[in-house]
Order: C-alpha cells, then sequence, then structure tokens
C-alpha cells in the first residue's frame, strides 16, 4: 500500500527525531511525517527520573546482547538500546554533559569536518537547553530540553564528592562550564521532578501541528530508491505494509546501531556484505557500519555498614513511603536518577583534558548485569570509563529479514591503550572508596574484592566486570575520507534526497555521556535542511 507522499520522512523517533519532527514542522507548509519501531511513551516509570534502573531491559529495548567480547572473555554483553518514542532519552539516565570543546574542535580540524568546531556548535548546544539554575556564556535557558539541579542528592552522593574531593579531585559545579575536570552532582534533564525525555521536550508540544505526523510501532524495512535518489520508505505496522513517498528528503535519524542496518537492508553499505545477505547493492559505501566507538564502563560496588543509600526502597513499607512523597509532594527519592554524583579526571599526569569519567550510582545492582550486594543489605557503586576509547567495532546484518537483530560488536578493548586508561579508573573509584567521607559508610567492597591487586589482577577484573555505556557512535561517521558515510552537511555521500543526523556520524566519541550532543546535531541538521546555516 502506497500513502500519500510528504516533504520530509524522519525513519527513528529517538533523540535526534524528535528534534527534526519538531524544527522542520515549524514551517506550516512542510509536511513531515516521523516513524518510530517502538511504541509511546506511556509507562510511568519513563517519566519518573528514578525509574531509569528498571529500564535497562525489558519490552521499551530492543534486547540486544553483542558478539562475543574477545578481549573480555568472550562474553556476550547486554547492549541496552531504546525501543519506546524519545529513544535513549526516555530510558537513559538523564544526566547532562556534552563532551570537552576539544572533542568537537577535532572532529573540524582533524577528522574533515568543516563547520563542527566547539565554537560552530555551541548556538545549538545553547539553543536546545532549558537550563533552570545556569546561565551566561555557556548554557541556554529557554531550550526544549529541560536541565536541572537533582533536587535533593542523597547523602551517599554527597559522601563521594566529598570523597573526590579528599582524594585531590577538586569540586566542580558544572561540568558544561570553562572546566571540565572535577567532581560534582551531575545537572539532569528532568523538569519539576519528572523526565524531559526528546519526546516531552521537543515532540509533545508540537503534535498538534496539522503538518506533522507521529506513527509508532513502525518497523522501517528499507529505504526506497530511484537510481541514486532516495524516494520513499517501506514499512510495516502490525500485518499492514505500506510504502509513503518523500517529496524532498529522507532523514534517517534511528541510532548508532539502527541506522546503520536501515542503510545496509537498503542497499547501501560494504557491497560485498550485502551480497553476503542477498541484497541488491544500490551504493557501495564501505563505511557504513564500520567504526563503532562506545564507553567501556566497569563498576565497583561496595556494601554499606547501614541503610544509607536508595537500596533501602526496596523493603515494601520504604517503598510505600516514597511513592507517597513523590505523588503528594513531587519530592523525596523518586526524584533522584540514581545515577547523581560524577567526576571527570586524569589517568596520568601527563593529560592535558579529562580522559576518564566517573558516574557514582547511589545503589547497587541498579542496572542489568551490574553486580550488587546481599540482600536485604545496602550498597554504592562506582562506574568509570575511558572518555576517547581508540578501539573500533561494526554493526552487522544478521540476514535480510528487518526483524532479526544485527550483529553489534564493539570490540572492547581492543586496543592496549584503552585497557590502561581503564584499569585507572578502577583504581581511582577504588580510591575514592577508600577517603575518609565514604569510608566510614562502608563495611565492605565487595568488586573487586581483596584478592585484585597486581596490574595483571586488575586487567582481568576490567575484562570480566566491564560492560556498554550506552554510548554507542560513528558507525555512519562525517568527514571526507574513504571511509566517511555522510559529509558535513549530513549528506550521505552518493546519493541524493537523504541524510543521517544522529550520533552515528559522529567520526569519533566525545568525552562525555552523549545524549546532549545527539540533540545539538541534529538542531544543527535541522537549520542545514531548511538552508538557515
Amino acid at each position: 500500500m502506497t500513502e500519500a507522499g510528504f516533504d520530509y520522512v524522519i525513519v527513528g523517533g529517538g533523540s535526534a527525531g524528535c528534534v527534526l519532527a519538531n524544527r522542520l514542522s515549524e514551517d506550516p507548509d512542510v509536511r513531515v511525517l516521523l516513524l518510530e519501531a517502538g511504541g509511546r511513551d506511556r509507562h510511568p516509570l519513563i517519566h519518573m527520573p528514578v525509574g531509569f534502573a528498571k529500564m535497562t531491559d525489558g519490552p521499551h529495548t530492543w534486547g540486544y546482547a553483542t558478539a562475543p567480547q574477545k578481549n573480555a572473555n568472550n562474553r556476550e554483553i547486554a547492549y541496552a538500546q531504546a525501543r519506546v518514542i524519545g529513544g535513549g532519552s526516555s530510558i537513559n539516565a538523564e544526566v547532562f554533559t556534552r563532551g570537552n570543546p576539544v572533542d568537537y574542535d577535532r572532529w573540524a580540524e582533524q577528522e574533515g569536518c568543516d563547520g563542527w568546531t566547539f565554537k560552530d556548535i555551541q548556538p545549538y548546544f545553547l539553543r536546545s537547553e532549558g537550563n533552570a539554575i545556569l546561565s551566561g556564556d555557556w548554557h541556554g535557558t529557554d531550550g526544549p530540553l529541560a536541565v536541572s539541579n537533582i533536587p535533593d542528592p542523597q547523602p551517599m552522593t554527597r559522601a563521594f564528592v566529598q570523597s573526590c574531593q579528599e582524594l585531590g579531585i577538586p569540586y566542580n559545579p558544572d561540568f558544561n562550564g570553562p572546566v571540565q575536570a572535577g567532581c560534582g552532582v551531575y545537572q539532569t534533564t528532568t523538569r519539576y521532578g519528572r523526565r524531559c525525555s526528546a519526546a516531552v521536550g521537543y515532540l509533545r508540544p508540537v503534535l498538534d501541528r496539522s503538518n506533522l505526523t507521529v506513527e509508532t510501532g513502525c518497523l522501517v524495512e528499507r529505504i526506497k530508491f530511484d537510481g541514486t535518489r532516495a524516494v520513499g520508505v517501506a514499512y510495516s505496522r502490525g500485518r499492514a505494509r505500506k510504502t509513503v513517498r518523500a517529496e524532498i528528503e529522507i532523514l534517517v535519524t534511528s541510532g548508532a546501531v539502527g541506522t546503520p542496518k536501515i542503510m545496509m537492508l537498503s542497499g547501501v553499505g560494504p557491497a560485498a556484505h550485502l551480497r553476503e545477505h542477498g541484497i541488491d547493492v544500490v551504493h557501495d559505501l564501505p563505511g557504513v557500519g564500520e567504526n563503532l566507538n562506545d564507553h567501556f564502563g566497569i563498576d565497583i560496588v561496595a556494601e554499606l555498614n547501614g541503610h544509607y543509600s536508595l537500596d533501602k526502597y526496596n523493603k515494601p513499607h520504604w517503598a510505600l513511603w516514597a511513592g507517597m512523597e513523590y505523588v503528594l509532594f513531587r519530592s523525596g527519592p523518586i526524584t533522584s536518577n540514581v545515577v547523581e554524583g560524577g567526576a571527570f579526571w586524569f589517568a596520568g599526569d601527563d593529560r592535558s583534558v579529562p580522559d576518564l569519567q566517573f558516574h557514582f550510582l547511589a545503589g547497587a545492582g541498579a542496572e542489568a548485569g551490574v553486580p550488587s550486594v546481599p540482600k536485604g543489605s545496602s550498597g554504592i557503586t562506582l562506574n568509570s570509563y575511558t572518555v576517547r576509547p581508540k578501539s573500533r567495532g561494526t554493526v552487522r546484518l544478521r540476514s535480510a529479514d528487518p526483524s532479526s537483530p544485527p550483529v553489534v560488536d564493539p570490540n572492547f578493548l581492543a586496543e592496549p591503550d584503552d585497557l590502561r586508561t581503564s584499569v585507572e579508573g578502577v583504581k581511582i573509584s577504588r580510591e575514592i572508596f577508600s577517603q575518609p567521607s565514604l569510608q566510614k559508610h562502608i563495611r565492605t567492597i565487595r568488586c573487586p574484592d581483596d584478592g585484585v591487586k597486581t596490574q595483571a589482577d586488575y586487567e582481568a577484573y576490567a575484562r570480566q566486570y566491564g560492560r556498554t555505556s550506552y554510548h554507542p557512535t560513528c558507525t555512519c561517521k562525517m568527514g571526507s575520507d574513504e571511509m566517511s558515510v555522510v559529509d558535513p552537511q549530513c549528506r550521505v555521500r552518493g546519493l541524493d534526497g537523504i541524510r543521517v543526523c544522529d550520533s552515528s556520524i559522529m567520526p569519533s566519541l566525545v568525552g562525555s555521556n552523549t545524549n546532549a550532543p545527539t540533540i545539538m546535531i541534529a538542531e544543527k541538521a535541522s537549520d542545514m535542511i531548511r538552508g538557515n546555516h
């Protein structure tokens, strides 16, 4: 069945797709269709900040796992990717960080992305940001993406920040200001005790526009081409199969896993790989699915000598109390994103910018696959990762069936430098837990145990306990070399009528969480699409 055409068809309703739907439909004469494979964001846990802990698996994700990781004991690591309107911004930990200016200058000066220096992209960060506290040259206050302070950080989060200072890591009230290094409490993408996803901030306020159509539950099967021009999208919704025309452009925003999968299903990608699966080659573009770059996070977990963390709310009477406090006053532990505290620091004295990021969780076992503490006790978790890993992996098709999951191989720890830096992160994490402000609350460090002492022990621990930090990027990278998939205007090289406008176009991973940078990319892309750039 062929439907009436739209000017723009956006494939993927995650963070980037919601931004584009909002910005492009500002022109009432432009018809915009947004297609999302997942459902609406109706589940109440999506909108409760603390609900993040229940969102890393289950029906709002695709249920992916990696290919066996040869440098991580051949483990198949759970790889959460959102399957709901709003994408990752609907299920993430709501941490608001933007990366370091050197990341974007590197894109422009070393990786062929003209027009993407920090000076170039900073206005788009500011345009997107609606900060309730910070303002000035480094922050926006009127943007759709709500950003605020955690109302009442947990006692263990405060102790974490104090312990960092006792170790010599200075307090930093703003990780998105002139200086990234330091420790503090993260700002989060929340407003009035509720999550502000891209769906909430960008999409919901404009759903009544007559020129914007949003369809959920749509599995895109392929993009259709007339020669080298993208002209339509074939998708299924339930048992119905449909094709929709795009009169101006198709904008692919399905994320660093979904976007290369859709491109390859459409005949755009490494020709030999496509032929293996019987897919007709529309355009041999070898960089599609290459260059996968993700943060490899390693947790340490401590058991507390009392019920000082969010784990105490696992008990029914405390859970009831927390629920009542939230319903009546929109306050209390449910307003916590769990991952409250953080730090950016150095793995060695010779670094000019931080090469490690830390996330402190005021609980234990909050996420799927993370070690916990004995039942009935309370714990805390500290995660660290190398912010600019050198290891690169791939996303490949498992088959030509659109419903088949792709083969995701992040190739974690393939580069020795990644392992060395990651181990330093674990060592620093242990030192933070040993400082007075936290140590007085800790009964024992459960992971790693006392048997981890030597460099070889730490390396073995990293290989066994490291996992994704949910920041896959770079699989349709932007640039000018032969492995680039899009040019600096997000246009797919060698094709017409199609752009990629999400985290997959990053040429290399930024030194922070990736939701805010993804939204920035879509903001900038919207101006280029409309000719305002």
